[in-house]
């Protein structure tokens, strides 16, 4: 039976160590969060990161936009906040209403407060392996990869998924580790055999149940980074499943990450870490 990694006490502790590290310091962090709209999901993932701000002891700084918000107007915030010093750190939620130009935003937010790592030249500086404020789900797989001591020099990696946000930064950070990495995508061809092969198998691809025991190695470390809604729970509320099939890949796989409770809780904890570490680049 594999062991499961507990995504939520590991970023419980990490909020602890930016906590103690902020007040030891006496330091005044804050996180800026723009809402554009009234999307539900995009509401609780803005509540989550301000309840994890409150645990580090960052100051949160949340903006409402309305839903017919131009393009014009979201950037005319954001370099507000970027010439405001108590803003350390700037993320616009997603998705964005239709009108509003997305590159157009993230290339707006200063390099020094993006936080998200969605401007082209932090994306680049993952590639060229010198960053401090890499994109936060990947860095949150790495982190949970290296407080379970999981080798990853000489492994098989595959990457199941191929987007800015996830895949190829997530294939970067695994080969700047000197894993061997294998990216998988909808055109790959024998995907099953593939993901066999992979000491690690990180699986980012919006497929609810897809990955199945037979396309797991024994004893693999897999990390599931999907999030699907798969309807209504038991008990009420919605019930979420990963890309990757729990009950069947469980027990033939070394180390398995739950959804939820396993890559998700590391994504916030990461964005809290980089706020923190823009914060030390600022005052740099």
């Amino acid at each position: 039976m594999a062991k499961i990694i507990d995504g939520n006490a590991m970023a419980a502790a990490i909020k602890t160590e930016i906590k103690t590290e902020i007040e030891s310091g006496n330091l005044q962090v804050g996180l800026a969060v723009i809402l554009v709209g009234n999307d539900p999901p995009s509401q609780i993932y803005v509540k989550y990161k301000q309840k994890d701000c409150g645990e580090c002891g960052i100051h949160f700084y949340g903006y409402t936009l309305p839903e017919d918000t131009k393009t014009e107007e979201l950037l005319e915030l954001i370099d507000t906040l970027n010439a405001d010093p108590k803003v350390n750190g700037i993320l616009v939620q997603q998705p964005l209403p239709a009108q509003i130009d997305l590159t157009a935003a993230n290339e707006r937010i200063s390099s020094l407060k993006d936080v998200d790592s969605f401007r082209a030249d932090n994306v680049g500086r993952v590639m060229l392996g010198s960053y401090a404020l890499p994109a936060g789900t990947p860095a949150g797989v790495m982190e949970m990869l290296k407080r379970e001591n999981i080798e990853i020099a000489g492994k098989e990696c595959v990457v199941v998924g191929r987007s800015n946000i996830v895949g190829k930064p997530m294939a970067m950070l695994l080969l700047h580790e000197n894993g061997t990495v294998t990216i998988c995508h909808s055109k790959t061809a024998d995907l099953k055999a593939v993901c066999k092969r992979a000491d690690i198998l990180v699986v980012a691809m919006r497929q609810p149940n897809f990955i199945t025991a037979d396309y797991v190695k024994k004893g693999a470390v897999v990390i599931d980074v999907g999030i699907n809604d798969a309807g209504e729970g038991a008990k009420g509320g919605r019930k979420l499943v990963g890309d990757v099939d729990f009950v069947s890949v469980e027990p033939a796989a070394g180390y398995i990450t739950p959804v939820p409770g396993g890559v998700g809780p590391m994504t916030r904890a990461m964005l809290m870490r980089n706020t923190l570490t823009a914060k030390k680049l600022q005052e740099k």
